[in-house]
Parts: structure tokens; C-alpha cells; sequence
């Protein structure tokens, strides 16, 4: 059993599932409660509880039990949306909306779900606009001569 412990514990990147390894393994190996707490900063019990759900449950008691709730979208439906930002050549949270409730009849609450999609994608949600405004050639143009006149 300490072999997949040992493998639980090398591949977890939760850290609340990673310190229950860790103190299942270590007690199995012989370290002390004492030494453990002190490594840890866990409490004798939680080295108990951890200890005896691994011997009744296996890896599987060690797992957070909630996983959070599914998406709304599928991972296909996903990537097309990520496709379909992909071949734009600008964005728009409004035109992301619409086209998710026509293709998909979805609409969020929150907003924070479509800009969750422009990152996603690669893309800053604050990048909505066709041309940046800081962009605009006279202006460069004054600046520019007004550093070089000093």
C-alpha cells in the first residue's frame, strides 16, 4: 500500500490532499505522532482520522469529497467557443454573449463566466476593444517631437 501512497503523494497538487498522504505515510513508516504534528503542523487526530479512513477506503478517502459542479458547457462546446475567438481578429463581451446564447442557449449571471472564457482562450477580457486608443499615430507623432524638441 505505501508504493501507491508514495505515487498518490508524487502526482497530488492539492495541498489538502497532499498533507493527508503525507501523514498517512509518514505514520505508516513509524514516525511518531509527536514527530509528525511537529513536521505537519497537524494535530494527533487528524493523523488518527486520515490514518484509518486510508486502511478502511484506500486512496479514495484521502480525495476531497466535492469536486465542484459541472459547467454548463461541454469540453467540445468549449473548444469551439475557443476556436471560434481564435479567428476574430477582436472581441467583444457583448458579441461572446450573444454568440453563446445563439449557438448554445446559454446565458450566465455572472459575467465573470464569459471572461472566464476570454482567458481560456488566451485572451485579456479588457482587450475588447478593434484598436487600442493609445494607438493613434498623431498622438505618437506629437509626443515623439516633443521629446526630441525637449
Amino acid at each position: 500500500m505505501t508504493k501507491e501512497l508514495q505515487e498518490f503523494i508524487e502526482v497530488n497538487r492539492d495541498a489538502r490532499e497532499l498533507k493527508r498522504g503525507v501523514s498517512v505515510q509518514m505514520y505508516l513508516e513509524g514516525y511518531k505522532h509527536r514527530e509528525i504534528k511537529d513536521i505537519l503542523g497537524v494535530g494527533s487526530g487528524y493523523i488518527s482520522k486520515w490514518t484509518k479512513i486510508y486502511v478502511e477506503q484506500g486512496l479514495e478517502g484521502l480525495l476531497l469529497g466535492y469536486q465542484g459542479k459541472s459547467g454548463y458547457l461541454s469540453e467540445m462546446e468549449n473548444q469551439a467557443i475557443n476556436k471560434w475567438l481564435q479567428s476574430k481578429n477582436y472581441w467583444n463581451l457583448v458579441e461572446l454573449q450573444e454568440y453563446i446564447e445563439d449557438e448554445y442557449n446559454i446565458v450566465f449571471e455572472s459575467k465573470q463566466s464569459y471572461y472566464a472564457i476570454f482567458e481560456k482562450a488566451g485572451i485579456s477580457w479588457k482587450k475588447t476593444q478593434k484598436h487600442n486608443p493609445k494607438g493613434d499615430l498623431t498622438i505618437i507623432q506629437k509626443k515623439k517631437t516633443k521629446l526630441q524638441n525637449g
